[in-house]
This record gives C-alpha cells, structure tokens and sequence, in this order.
C-alpha cells in the first residue's frame, strides 16, 4: 500500500515538473515583439501596404504604351436550293440552280495606344500613389508604437497583479496566524471573544481577497494572451522583473523641447504630410479634366483564307486622336472643388493634429511627474506604516494595545502597500505613455 502511495506521488511531482518547464517564459520584450508582429491589427496594415505598392506600379503603367493581340477564324456557309426565278444585273430573268459556297478566314491582328498628353493627370497619379504608400507605411509605424504601448499596459497589469497576489497570500498568512494566536490568548482569558470573532471575519475577507487577486491575475493574463494573438490553451510564464525606461528625455527636459521632439518625430503627423501631398496631386488630376488629351493609335492586322497564307497581306496603321474637353455636365468642376474641399480639410486635419500633440505632450509630461511624486509618497508612507504596524503588533502582544488598534495600523500598512503597487504600474505606464505620444517608442 505504501509503494502505490508513493507511486502516485512521484507521478504527481512528475507532473507538476513537466508543466512547469513546458511553460513558455515570455519578458516584456518578448511580448513586444509579438505584439508587432503577430497582432491582428498590424498584420492586416502589413498586408494592406502591397496595395499602395501596386497602385504606384500601375500608376507608372499609365504612361506606358499598351499592346492587345488577338486572333480569329470565321466560317460561313451559304445553302441555295435553287429553282427560283431571280433577275441578273442586266434585268433578265434567269433560273438559279441549287448552290452550297463555304467561306473561311483566318485573322491576326495587334492594336494598341498610348497617351502622350493628359493635362499632366499621370504624372500626378504616379506621385499621389507614392504619397499614399509613404502615408501607410507612417500610418503601420504608428499602429506599432500603439500597439507597443497597449502591450506594456497589459504586460504590467500582469506584474502588478502578480504582487498582489504574492501580497494577498501574505495578508492571507498573517491573519490566519493572528486568529490561531488571538484564540490562544483567548484561552489564556488575555483578550475577549469579540476579538476572535474580528479576527475570524478578518481572516474570511483576506481569504476572499487573495481568491479576487488571482482571479484578476488570470484575466490579465488572458487579456495579454489574446492580444498577442496566441494560443489560449498554452502555458506562458511572465517575468515580473521590469526595469524603468530610463530615457534621458523623460528626465530634466522641459515641456517646450519635447513638443518640438514630437513634432519632428511623430509618425502620424508626418503621415498626415504626406495625405496633405496626396490630396494636393488629387487636385491636379481633377484640374487635368480642363486640358485637351492627345492619344497615338498603332495597329498591324492581317486575313487570308488559309492560315499559311496569312502574312501575304499585310496592313499597317498609325494615327492621331485629340479630344477637346468643352462640356462635361459639371463634372470636371465637380471633381475639382471636391479635390479642393480635401486640400482644405486635411490643412485642418494637420493642424488639429499639430495641437492634440501639444496637449498629449504636456499632460504625459504632467502626469509622469505627478506618478513619480506619488511613488515618492507612496515608499514614505509605506516605511512608516509597517513600523507604526509592528509597534502595534508587539503592543497587543503585551497587552498594551487593543485589538482595534492593531488593526487600524494594519489596515494602514495594508492600504499603503496597495498604493504603492499601484504607483509603481502608473509610474511605468506614465513612462512609456510620454515615450509614446513625443514618438520615441
């Protein structure tokens, strides 16, 4: 019986071992590189920038010559039954006979144009479409740098979390063994039963509370799991150690210098640029509409009734065609205060754009100092809760404190240390907030 329990419990600890190293560890950078490249979002952007790429290829296309061959046979075949009575072409009657002709041909032929003049319409294609690629690819930049800081967000949940939870089962340690050494002094007649009674709901919501802060841990880890697209069944494992970003533009610089920074380096800012440039190109191909458009025609084609003899006769042509727009029913005006009404409206979009940056850039500002301040007050507050805690401690232990009195240092200690991790994960996410919005990461 003994060698079957100990069976089981090495198979157990076997188990146990197994699942703990098939557990994926993933770091925070770990994290940021899937993020960037297996999220949803950004893969959807990737595929879409081969979009912009053939548009400016075909763009090009528009300037070249096009070339259509084509090739056909023709079969006919004319069944008289004759015995009918017609007039010839000199007005004489005459009897036709029954007659069965077939008539075959054979063709091939190559035709093409090319435009040679269209108000310069192409040529403001070809550099609105390079504009639209260079947009799109500021534009995934950006999304990256989002989708970056999205993922720190929920990378240091995770961490806080993790020590809340290592901090509940604490809470959970101690105040199970103050209930074991408040009934002992019970026994002893040293404290009442209502201390007991405190102490026992005390423990049943620190037990209620460790459960909560492993729920959360869960759903954190979930909510990262998902958002780097990977599999949901799988064990990850995440490293609780992160460090600051210790940038030396996050320190000792004033507000002024990181809004220039931001407006030299924001991908989104200089995406918009490069729409203005694409908006300003839509506005020339709508102007194009007003100028004539000169077209070269080329072909070569060739019948014969057999197919060897097809290249005996032989045709060529060339020639010229010029259209002079005169009225268009409005529509050429139409697309040209359409083109112009976007010029505008991306001239706005810019300088809104230009101010959201400014105010994004102060208040990150604003709010990394005001994190750092309460970081600062929240480790003072700590120390002196957890010694205020354990004078008290060692107070009720001798009688010379009551059981409410412990509890309120306690409370204070536990309250000081919930803010504290808090302020740890604003402090971090402040950080990486202002690297975000000046467009350093």
């Amino acid at each position: 019986m003994k060698s079957f329990f100990y069976l089981i419990l090495i198979m157990m600890t076997i188990s146990g071992l197994a699942e703990t190293y098939s557990q994926k560890k993933i770091s925070l950078n770990d994290a940021i590189n899937l993020a960037v490249n297996q999220n949803s979002s950004v893969v959807k952007n990737s595929n879409s920038i081969i979009t912009y790429q053939a548009n400016i290829k075909n763009a090009y296309g528009n300037l070249l010559p096009n070339l259509n061959i084509g090739g056909g046979f023709n079969w006919q075949r004319i069944s008289d039954d004759g015995g009918k009575t017609q007039i010839d072409y000199f007005g004489n009657p005459q009897t036709i006979g029954p007659s069965q002709i077939d008539s075959r041909n054979w063709s091939v032929s190559a035709r093409g144009n090319v435009t040679l003049f269209d108000g310069l319409s192409n040529i403001a294609s070809i550099n609105k479409s390079k504009s639209d690629l260079e947009a799109a690819k500021l534009n995934l930049e950006k999304l990256k740098q989002d989708v970056i800081l999205q993922t720190v967000n929920l990378y240091v949940q995770i961490v806080s979390y993790q020590k809340l939870l290592n901090f509940q089962q604490e809470d959970l340690d101690y105040n199970n063994g103050l209930l074991d050494r408040v009934k002992e002094m019970y026994n002893l007649k040293m404290v009442s039963i209502s201390d007991v009674y405190s102490q026992e709901a005390q423990s049943a919501n620190s037990r209620v509370a460790f459960l909560q802060a492993k729920n959360n841990l869960e759903k954190a880890k979930i909510n990262l799991i998902s958002y780097l697209s990977l599999d949901i069944s799988q064990n990850y494992q995440f490293d609780s150690t992160i460090t600051t970003a210790n940038d030396s533009l996050l320190t000792n610089v004033k507000s002024e210098d990181l809004i220039e920074y931001a407006l030299s380096n924001r991908k989104d800012l200089q995406s918009m640029r490069y729409q203005q440039e694409s908006a300003q190109n839509q506005l020339t191909i709508a102007r194009g509409g007003l100028f004539p458009i000169l077209t070269g025609n080329y072909g070569f084609s060739s019948s014969a009734v057999q197919p060897s003899d097809l290249m005996n006769r032989r045709i060529y042509s060339f020639g010229l065609s010029l259209n002079i727009p005169v009225f268009s029913n409005w529509n050429t005006e139409t697309s040209i205060q359409s083109a112009e009404v976007q010029v505008k409206n991306n001239e706005e979009d810019l300088k809104t754009l230009e101010s959201n940056i400014k105010s994004q850039v102060a208040t990150a500002a604003l709010d990394l100092q005001t994190a750092r301040q309460q970081l600062d007050a929240s480790n003072t507050a700590l120390t002196a809760t957890k010694e205020s805690w354990q004078i008290k401690k060692e107070s009720y232990r001798l009688g010379a404190a009551t059981y409410l009195d412990l509890q309120l240092a306690y409370n204070n200690y536990l309250q000081a240390q919930y803010n504290k991790i808090n302020n740890e994960y604003k402090y971090l996410f402040a950080q990486y907030t202002l690297l975000n919005v000046i467009g350093r990461y």
